[in-house]
């Protein structure tokens, strides 16, 4: 009789243990994004030209930034456009940079929060100083190689006394790329 129940009891049980090993060999066991102490660089591009290509505009952005933890990043961001109007000359434009973001851990899926203060020049406007939060989110399609999607609000300032009100009248800046951790 004991031996009946065991045997019944096993048999019961044998397609639960089955499920159960099925389940944890598709379990994702890898690991996504960056570790404290990684490096990660970041690499975007836009332009744009009308239908007779004779008025085209060119841009390229990248970042370098080191971990400081797993969630913390600081870095330095690179921005160049370059203009060729059909009525006019050729003009550049640039910024650069520094940022600190903070990095929200979802597995694949990264959303970050930061800021960013740096310079904007080039020709046909004064070189200023610029400023503002950012937000963007990166999705990992494995370890270490993420696309993502930024944008930045950016103010432009002189003086720091007056913050405040060149706070109001700023740009926003949006970006898409491509990036990698190492």
């Amino acid at each position: 009789m004991m031996k009946t129940a065991i045997t019944a009891l096993a048999l019961a049980l044998a397609p639960t243990a089955a499920f159960a090993q099925m389940n944890t060999a598709n379990v994702d066991t890898e690991s996504y994004g960056p570790k404290a102490g990684d490096t990660e660089f970041t690499l975007s591009g836009s332009g744009y030209s009308n239908k007779d290509f004779d008025n085209n505009t060119f841009g390229l952005s990248g970042s370098l930034a080191k971990y400081l933890t797993d969630n913390v990043a600081i870095g330095i961001r690179q921005s160049v456009n370059w203009t060729d109007p059909k009525n006019g000359s050729d003009q550049w434009g640039g910024s650069t940079r520094g940022f600190a973001d903070y990095v929200f851990d979802l597995k694949k899926f990264r959303p970050y929060l930061g800021v960013s203060v740096g310079g904007i020049y080039g020709d046909n406007f004064n070189d200023t100083f610029a400023a503002g939060p950012e937000a963007g989110l990166k999705y990992y399609a494995d370890q270490n190689t993420f696309v993502f999607a930024q944008t930045e609000y950016q103010f432009t300032f002189d003086d720091v006394d007056n913050l405040s009100n060149d706070s109001e009248h700023g740009l926003w800046q949006h970006t898409v790329g491509v990036g990698f951790n190492f």
